[in-house]
């Protein structure tokens, strides 16, 4: 098939789309290489993917509707994989504005482009950050989300509601998947992960926030992939009658690695990871932030025939490899 990848310098899109070219997938990708974090750790990512004879690159920023609507026109994409976006809860609240330019604006782009040209399937990524502070656990995408605690998550289910819209009205079929705290190799620089890696590596205290009292369910990026691949491969079917009245081809799934930890645990594996202690600053909760994050993932399990299930001392430990080999280099 051909495929476009949004945010294919980013984490996620960088390693989905080299596993849709190991697949025999062509791949077109786009990225607007902004600074929100290391834009060389972007050009490291796209190198890798560049001398692939069946890769296309183009620098087009998600907000730029004349780009995008010539994107669509100059290429007949079977599918898209949408992870393009400005992320980020707690720099939602210092720039606004970013979030609207290309989580909102940029999503009805890509929704417009997928409508007008005939793709079979726009699979696009949402987050776990839609549910909020939600007490009941783990988190299913049954569950209500309407009480939304930072800007960044707002975008995400407003990119749900888009997207069901689209499905609904021009029978486009949309598969969205809230991400629960993806890591690993290549990483991106703002995660509490990379941050913890590089302070405890260059004897730097950390700042652990809520005091430690927190968890979060960590997904390895392969495991992420997987799903993201499997979930492209697999159309939503309409539901003739389904909870809200309607038949739209739409769906969402977790992906996550449905085994929530602890963050003072979490802490201890990158200290054993590293060899070294960690000095920590015990800080207050964070406005944005929340508590605890847990994925449901029976119906992921159920549908495409996989679970996440890569355990975080694995994952961390092949993190921390790949963290002291990059900037060992540097």
């Amino acid at each position: 098939m051909n495929v476009l990848v949004t945010g294919v310098a980013g984490f996620i899109g960088f390693f989905v789309a080299q596993r849709l070219l190991a697949d025999g997938d062509t791949v077109y990708g786009i990225d607007n290489l902004n600074d929100y974090y290391s834009v060389d750790l972007k050009k490291d990512r796209l190198a890798q993917l560049l001398p692939h004879p069946s890769f296309g690159f183009e620098p087009i920023d998600l907000a730029d509707r004349g780009a995008m609507d010539g994107l669509f026109q100059n290429h007949r994409f079977d599918r898209v994989i949408h992870l393009a976006a400005q992320a980020g809860v707690r720099y939602s609240l210092k720039n606004p504005y970013a979030y609207a330019d290309s989580n909102l604006t940029g999503f009805i782009h890509v929704l417009e482009g997928c409508r007008h040209h005939g793709v079979e399937h726009l699979v696009y990524a949402s987050s776990s950050s839609v549910y909020g502070a939600n007490r009941q656990v783990p988190f299913a995408t049954t569950d209500n989300v309407d009480h939304p605690v930072s800007l960044y998550a707002a975008t995400k289910k407003a990119n749900e509601l888009m997207a069901h819209s689209y499905s609904h009205l021009y029978d486009l079929p949309t598969t969205g998947l809230r991400f629960f705290t993806v890591y690993g190799p290549w990483g991106r620089p703002d995660m509490a992960y990379f941050k913890f890696v590089d302070a405890i590596a260059n004897d730097r205290p950390i700042q652990v926030y809520n005091h430690g009292k927190m968890q979060r369910d960590f997904t390895y990026i392969d495991d992420v992939v997987e799903g993201v691949v499997r979930a492209m491969r697999h159309l939503p079917k309409p539901l003739a009658e389904d909870a809200f009245n309607t038949a739209a081809p739409y769906k969402l799934y977790n992906i996550g690695n449905h085994s929530p930890v602890e963050l003072m645990r979490f802490i201890e594996i990158i200290e054993q990871a590293l060899g070294k202690t960690a000095a920590k600053e015990m800080m207050p909760m964070q406005p944005g932030d929340v508590k605890a994050t847990y994925a449901d993932v029976a119906d992921l399990s159920a549908d495409v025939g996989f679970a996440p299930s890569t355990a975080l001392e694995v994952g961390m430990d092949k993190f921390v490899a790949w963290y002291q080999d990059y900037y060992a280099r540097a």
